[in-house]
């Protein structure tokens, strides 16, 4: 019985610890605002129209007035293809990392990254 309770316990350990943590942020908050912290946004898209309709600049705006003075942010966009020749999956990312000392930088070049995904699978057409 002592062994096996042993090794329920070492299991129960093992798995606590074992598990993946995929936070993406840390939001903080009180009684009267909440605020974000270390932003991360990540999008992954199949087709022009989804890049068109997933997100727009003002969106992405919206998300980094939440976050607090001094905080860094970024943004990321995957954009999947179709198989090549050799069977693998292509797909091309894009990504931008800021603070909010250089927001008006930084959503430019959101603007940019997203004009570059719609390029990207209107070539392929």
């Amino acid at each position: 019985m002592k062994n096996l309770m042993k090794v329920v316990a070492l299991l129960m350990i093992t798995f606590s610890f074992g598990q993946t943590q995929s936070l993406q942020g840390k939001t903080t908050t009180s009684s009267s605002e909440i605020k974000m912290e270390n932003l991360q946004i990540e999008v992954v898209v199949d087709s022009a129209e989804e890049v068109k309709s997933t997100f727009t600049t003002k969106t992405i705006e919206e998300l980094i007035g939440e976050t607090a003075q001094g905080d860094e942010f970024s943004f990321k966009i995957i954009c999947k293809g179709e198989k090549m020749s050799n069977g693998v999956k292509s797909q091309v990312s894009y990504k931008v990392k800021g603070n909010t000392e250089d927001k008006k930088e930084f959503l430019e070049s959101v603007k940019k990254i997203r004009a570059a995904a719609i390029k990207y699978y209107e070539s392929k057409e």
